[in-house]
């Protein structure tokens, strides 16, 4: 069992063992997990895009990321891969020293982050309109380039709302 900030190891795993290995995961911290929740809220998969199943989805944008090549085809991301048990440990909130929680209001609505300035890892979250429980969007490592932690920062800094929704 890995722990954070550990890696998972998939390095030289076939397809099929790489993804047996994250459901495992992912079923554990996350679908079958009935106390998932981030500020006494509850969490909830991204809602369903184009009929496909709302675990489906989510489990699909925390391996695989978006691709240049076309629209909506995600492809493996072994970064997220490799740090999906860390999306538990942080939503549970057990690191407590450098770590932002904030949320903005964008174009696409209203987001709630959390940010973990040493591993440079972020998580997305959308408050229902409720504000009783979140979506989870996606969460991954800002690689590197300084502007897209900068660009997480510079929201911190700017477009905070003076309450975590």
């Amino acid at each position: 069992m890995k722990r954070y900030n550990d890696l998972l190891e998939l390095l030289g795993m076939s397809e099929f063992e790489r993804t047996k290995s994250l459901r495992g995961v992912f079923n554990r911290d996350i679908q079958n997990n009935p106390n998932f929740s981030f500020n006494g809220k509850p969490i909830y998969p991204t809602p369903k895009e184009d009929g496909i199943i709302a675990m489906e989805v989510l489990f699909n944008h925390l391996t695989r990321k978006e691709t240049d090549k076309e629209e909506h085809h995600r492809e493996f991301d072994m970064s997220r891969s490799q740090r999906l048990h860390w999306i538990k440990y942080h939503v549970e909130q057990n690191k407590v020293d450098r770590m932002l929680y904030f949320s903005v209001s964008e174009p696409r609505g209203k987001r709630t982050y959390i940010y973990d300035i040493d591993e440079h890892y972020v998580i997305v979250l959308e408050p229902r309109r409720d504000q009783s429980s979140y979506y989870l969007l996606t969460a991954y490592r800002l690689e590197g380039k300084d502007y897209a932690r900068d660009k997480i920062i510079r929201k911190y800094n700017r477009l905070r709302l003076p309450e975590l929704l």
